[in-house]
């Protein structure tokens, strides 16, 4: 995964990385605060043994530093009751007490740090300072060969230990920094688990994995298009008309590609939003100027005209059959440029009608009346219908429903493209979370009516625009000749 990736990832899943980091920090600083605090005292010293005359050997005695193997076996010794019933009772504290301490034994002097700790810093000074005297009193009875010699050990202190100011344990700022550590590494991983394990189409990211296909637009998901979809009518203005209209440049874009003027538009499965996206592209391009017709080419669940509220019982198949002419089934929408050819009744084999030569013939015949052909097609993923109608257009666009579509559909959808040598010719990203994508963050800045527009009368739609068109190049063609 390349650093961009992750980035994406990241910034898709902050919310999983925000959570755990205030998890686990939440948990750090609970633990510490609820954690009684350690002190602890250090205290240097180095024990001298005694060491009385002896004629006989010809030793005059005197004093000697303890080696370091006599208080090696000190430190193995140090918890024996024989060392701490003493040290309780110079400590003032009851048998049984705990005591902690440690010694620490150079190994380059024979030197030894006694370490005391306590949730007391009076007592853990005390524990450092008292361990060594204690000790010089009992470490004769630990070596045969000193016993023999019968010396008095001495505990010289180099240096005594204070009372500490700060508790060594917990410590906060420590805590503190492992805690956002692991949180921010827990919730790393827990973000890249999660988008491993992911079965959906999120973001652009997500599309640009599956396919090297430009995305074309990025319609977002607003509540008034629920009740009132034809956004191009009901709300020009807004984000979602916007993003139609940006889809409709891209799209232009496309087609001095190919030059055919016509597109079908599909998706992998039902329900990611193709036919509104369809018909709001439709209105667009007619808004444009150009005379457009819209054919829905979905056979088996025909839902244009009913989103449209026309007349669907007479329209593809009917011409198709044969039961009447296409200027008859084709339906004009208002006083625009779009015109409706409605699926007509559902045939029992949808696929052989489409694939069929008077299939090719009528959309021969359409894209020469028309500048724009749009046909809205079944998904890919159940059957084949959209295959066979891109053959007849210029492109095949799919529609990509974010945070529904899932991965597993969207590759099924493509390699059953691939198998027979179709790439789409980009893809609609649809729903957008609006908060999700840069693309949006200017989405207050919309049209605002002002008060003389509130108050006058909406102009009537003005008629297809003459230029541009190729029926009005054929018309001035012939106004010449």
């Amino acid at each position: 995964m390349q650093l961009r990736e992750l980035l994406g990832v990241l910034r898709a899943r902050w919310r999983t990385v925000a959570a755990c980091l205030l998890l686990v920090v939440g948990l750090t600083a609970a633990v510490t605060v609820t954690t009684t605090p350690t002190y602890t005292a250090s205290a240097r010293v180095y024990l001298t043994i005694d060491r009385p005359a002896d004629t006989a050997r010809g030793d005059a005695g005197g004093v000697s530093v303890m080696h370091y193997n006599d208080l090696k076996t000190l430190a193995e010794v140090l918890y024996s009751p024989t060392v701490m019933e003493p040290l309780h009772a110079e400590l003032g504290l009851p048998p049984g007490a705990g005591v902690g301490v440690s010694l620490n034994i150079s190994d380059t002097a024979s030197v030894m740090d006694v370490v005391g700790t306590s949730s007391d810093p009076q007592m853990a000074a005390a524990i450092a300072n008292t361990t060594g005297p204690v000790l010089a009193k009992v470490a004769v009875q630990f070596s045969p060969l000193l016993s023999q010699s019968a010396p008095n050990a001495t505990c010289v202190s180099i240096t005594k230990a204070a009372a500490p100011g700060l508790p060594t344990s917990p410590n906060v700022r420590r805590n503190l920094a492992l805690g956002m550590l692991i949180g921010l590494a827990l919730g790393v991983g827990l973000a890249m688990v999660r988008h491993a394990m992911d079965t959906k189409v999120r973001t652009e990211a997500d599309l640009k994995v599956a396919s090297d296909r430009p995305v074309l637009a990025k319609i977002p998901l607003e509540a008034s298009a629920v009740d009132h979809p034809l956004t191009i009518e009901s709300d020009p203005h807004g984000a979602h008309a916007e993003s139609i209209r940006r889809l409709r440049t891209n799209l232009m874009f496309v087609d001095v590609t190919t030059g055919k003027h016509s597109f079908v538009l599909t998706s992998a499965m039902p329900g990611e939003g193709k036919t509104t996206t369809t018909i709001n592209l439709a209105l667009a391009i007619a808004d444009a100027g150009s005379r457009v017709i819209l054919v829905d080419g979905d056979l088996r669940n025909p839902s244009v005209a009913k989103a449209l509220g026309i007349e669907g019982g007479v329209g593809l198949t009917t011409a198709l059959l044969g039961r009447a002419s296409l200027a008859e089934v084709i339906q004009p929408w208002g006083e625009t440029g779009l015109s409706i050819l409605a699926a007509g009744e559902i045939p029992p084999n949808p696929s052989e009608l489409l694939g069929s030569r008077p299939m090719a013939e009528l959309f021969e015949k359409l894209a020469a009346d028309f500048d724009f052909v749009l046909i809205d097609s079944p998904p890919l993923v159940p059957v084949i219908d959209a295959v066979l109608l891109q053959r007849l257009t210029g492109g095949l666009v799919m529609v990509v429903a974010a945070e529904r579509t899932r991965k597993r559909d969207l590759a099924t959808a493509l390699t059953s493209l691939r198998t027979v040598d179709v790439a789409p010719a980009g893809f609609v990203l649809n729903f957008v979370q609006v908060d999700a994508s840069d693309s949006y963050r200017y989405g207050k800045y919309r049209y605002q009516p002002s008060q003389a527009d509130t108050n006058s009368t909406p102009a009537p739609r003005k008629a297809p625009s003459a230029l541009g068109t190729r029926a009005s190049r054929r018309q001035a063609r012939r106004a010449g000749s």
